[in-house]
């Protein structure tokens, strides 16, 4: 995970957060979080995809948003390029009793982040506009089609 803080007369400090790999922190696969900045009274951006492994990411950045809260930080804003779970936004429609006890996991990340402490999110392509009304702290879903378009156009790919 990538965090930076910006402070009031600082200029923006950033660096990798040193998060363990499972298994090497402690020998049952706990996590272990050392912050690379003072965060207390700093705007802290934290920088990480949700994607595989999957639940080790989503826990990473809940112990991170933690350790911020913890250290005081003014506010924190999870950049998440990939928002994990985010498929797994609505119960099942069947009728069949076994498939409407599904889990809604992408309000679950939800909840979860703002538990950590998260102020913010600003995510990229979400699966599905729903997904915004599971925060409530501002989420802002970016998108990067025109990002794409410039770089095809740009490549003489573009029509």
């Amino acid at each position: 995970a990538r965090v930076a803080g910006v402070g009031e007369g600082d200029r923006e400090k950033a660096g990798d957060a040193a998060v363990s790999e499972p298994g090497v922190a402690f020998s049952d696969g706990e996590t272990r979080i050392q912050l690379p900045v003072t965060a207390r009274g700093k705007d802290v951006f934290i920088i990480q995809s949700l994607g595989p492994p999957v639940n080790d990411s989503v826990f990473q950045t809940l112990a991170l948003a933690d350790a911020l809260r913890r250290s005081s930080a003014k506010r924190i804003t999870a950049v998440l390029p990939y928002y994990a779970y985010a498929r797994a936004d609505e119960k099942s429609a069947s009728t069949n009793h076994a498939h409407t006890r599904r889990p809604v996991t992408a309000r679950l990340v939800a909840d979860l982040l703002q538990a950590a402490g998260v102020d913010r999110v600003l995510a990229l392509e979400l699966h599905a506009g729903q997904i915004q009304g599971f925060f409530g702290v501002p989420l802002d879903d970016l998108s990067a089609l025109k990002v794409f378009v410039r770089h095809l156009e740009g490549a003489g790919l573009g029509g």
